[in-house]
């Protein structure tokens, strides 16, 4: 259950950026290979530019260490014409981002 609200949270963050009202983005692609108690992987894709991926699986599955761990992307093109892809590992140790335009902690 606990990777089912981790997986709807990154997706939705992934692509809540707002749109252009005066542009409709369609789904140009929409992969949902795998979604189960062990795991999943999907990606998406969009016309305005922005795209998701992401792959989770359960960790030490039955102890109590048990734990999703997730990697995945997220690319949009900002308001200056740049796109912007973050890359992420989430698990245990918490959400993990990188990115150029993300600043390093020294």
């Amino acid at each position: 259950m606990k990777f089912v609200i981790v997986f709807a949270a990154f997706f939705a963050v992934a692509l809540a950026a707002p749109l252009d009202s005066a542009q409709d983005a369609q789904i140009l692609r929409y992969d949902n290979d795998n979604i189960g108690v062990d795991g999943y992987n999907y990606a998406v894709e969009t016309s305005d530019g922005k795209s998701v991926s992401e792959q989770g699986v359960v960790k030490n599955v039955g102890t109590e260490q048990e734990a999703i761990s997730v990697q995945g992307q997220y690319s949009y093109v900002g308001p200056d014409g740049v796109t912007y892809t973050v890359t992420y590992i989430a698990d245990e140790n918490g959400f993990q981002p990188q990115g150029a335009h993300i600043p390093q902690a020294a």
